[in-house]
């Protein structure tokens, strides 16, 4: 047997091994979400038409979640960042007892369910939680000062505590393979911590930063469980605008079309990442 012949026998036998996980994928993802894509064409009334869409996006309901969804993703992406590039640089560079196990205890904490934090807050600062009963012991009052956590900032600490370790992941592998004589190097010369992290450090970390950043910004915008479970009045995203027009209203072309523009914000996301990483390599 010739090279080429050998060389297309291995060609079709690597495509007929990515037929399994093929079909597998289109059945169980791709077959559902083209079901909802459907949907959202076929209003209630019969037939196929933007009826929908167009009653959809020109509500406000549908305008407020976007712009909810929209400004708590960024604001949680931003505050997950600084926080956890800082405890990064704790955990990697400031030698203290524990490090070690403060370091696997990340990857633990990565398993955790967001309702699983988000009802520890609700433990802390909920109406009836531990702050303000340590306040009504000491002052008195039938009620306790600390409501935040049924607000909108509410949401967003609940977002910043639970997503923050997907910052901190990569950035601990990124610094895990840091070359320390530089930063020993510039130490020795007289430089300080604030422009060792500035110029040494931090350019090492963007590659991570970007890659735990982005993938923080998705899946806040996909976050349903933190928002369902702090019962912030008043703060309606994307995923519980669709569970409500779905649930609640039985609204299902209506839900379909929110499902797909949400769909379609991280997809674009995502390929906005794609081409920004490709070009920043090159």
């Amino acid at each position: 047997m010739s090279a080429g012949n050998g060389a297309a026998v291995r060609g079709r036998a690597a495509y007929l091994w990515a037929l399994p996980p093929v079909a597998l994928l289109a059945l169980f993802f791709l077959y559902p979400l083209a079901l909802v894509a459907q949907q959202s064409f076929q209003p209630d009334t019969g037939g196929t038409s933007l009826e929908p869409y167009a009653d959809v996006l020109a509500s406000a309901a549908f305008r407020e979640a976007l712009w909810t969804t929209v400004w708590l993703a960024l604001a949680a992406t931003a505050g997950c960042l600084v926080l956890g590039f800082a405890l990064a640089l704790v955990i990697a560079f400031v030698p203290f007892p524990g490090a070690r196990a403060v370091a696997r205890f990340v990857d633990v904490f990565l398993s955790f369910p967001s309702f699983l934090i988000t009802l520890a807050l609700l433990f802390v600062y909920g109406t009836v939680g531990m702050a303000n009963g340590a306040w009504t012991d000491l002052t008195g009052d039938a009620e306790g000062p600390f409501r935040f956590l049924t607000t909108p900032w509410g949401v967003l600490l609940a977002e910043i505590t639970y997503f923050t370790p997907f910052v901190m992941r990569p950035l601990l592998a990124a610094f895990s393979q840091l070359d320390t004589a530089q930063i020993e190097a510039a130490g020795s010369l007289g430089a300080r911590a604030p422009r060792i992290v500035r110029q040494i450090i931090l350019p090492e970390a963007l590659p991570a930063l970007a890659a735990g950043g982005s993938l923080v910004l998705v899946l806040c915008l996909n976050e349903f469980g933190i928002v369902l479970f702090t019962g912030a009045k008043g703060v309606t995203t994307l995923p519980t605008l669709v569970y409500g027009k779905a649930i609640l209203e039985s609204d299902y072309p209506g839900a379909c079309v929110v499902a797909v523009v949400n769909v379609l914000i991280s997809v674009g996301l995502y390929g906005l990442y794609r081409v920004v990483s490709r070009r920043a390599r090159a």
